[in-house]
C-alpha cells in the first residue's frame, strides 16, 4: 500500500476498557498473538447499534472474563482519540480496511476480586495479565498507542 492509499482509509470505530483497582492501578495484558512485549488494556471494536458503554461492558467480558456486575462504570472520554498504525502494519491489520483506530475510552472501578478475573476465554486476547500504575503502563505498550494511553490517564486522572 502507498501512502496515499493508507491516508485514503477510514479509522475503525473502537472502545477501550480502563479496568481501575481503586488503588491506582489498571489492568493489563500482553497481547496473544505478539511474541515480542505488546501488553495493552482491554479494546475492541463497536458493533452496529452499539454505542461505547455497551461496546466497552461487552468487550471486558470477552477479554478478562469479569462480568459486568463486577465493575461500576465511572466515566467515558467525551471525545474519539485517534491513533494511526505504523505504515508497514495497516495491510496486515483488519485486512488493510483502516488506517487506525478512532477510540471512546470507559472507566470502570473494579469490584471484585482477583479470581474473577479469567484470560481464558472463547476467543482468548491476552495470554498473561497484570495490576500495572498509569506509568508502568506507558513503559509496557507499543509506542504507536503510547499518545492515545496517556490522553487517556490525562482524562481519567480525578481517579488514577
Amino acid at each position: 500500500m502507498t501512502p496515499d492509499d493508507i491516508a485514503a482509509l477510514p479509522y475503525r470505530k473502537c472502545v477501550g476498557v480502563v479496568l481501575w483497582d481503586g488503588a491506582g492501578r489498571v489492568f493489563t495484558g500482553q497481547r496473544y498473538d505478539s511474541e515480542l512485549p505488546a501488553w495493552q488494556m482491554p479494546q475492541g471494536g463497536i458493533e452496529d447499534g452499539e454505542d461505547a458503554r455497551t461496546a466497552a461492558l461487552r468487550e471486558l467480558v470477552e477479554e478478562t472474563g469479569v462480568a459486568v456486575e463486577k465493575v461500576e462504570v465511572l466515566a467515558e472520554t467525551p471525545d474519539w482519540i485517534k491513533y494511526d498504525l505504523p505504515p508497514e502494519i495497516v495491510p496486515r491489520i483488519w485486512k488493510g480496511r483502516y488506517k487506525g483506530q478512532a477510540q471512546r475510552w470507559v472507566l470502570m472501578k473494579f469490584l471484585g476480586s482477583d479470581a474473577d478475573i479469567n484470560i481464558e476465554t472463547k476467543h482468548p486476547e491476552f495470554s498473561e495479565w497484570r495490576w500495572l500504575e498509569p506509568a508502568s503502563v506507558l513503559d509496557s505498550i507499543v509506542p504507536f498507542k503510547r499518545d492515545v494511553y496517556e490522553q487517556v490517564f490525562d482524562a481519567f486522572s480525578d481517579w488514577l
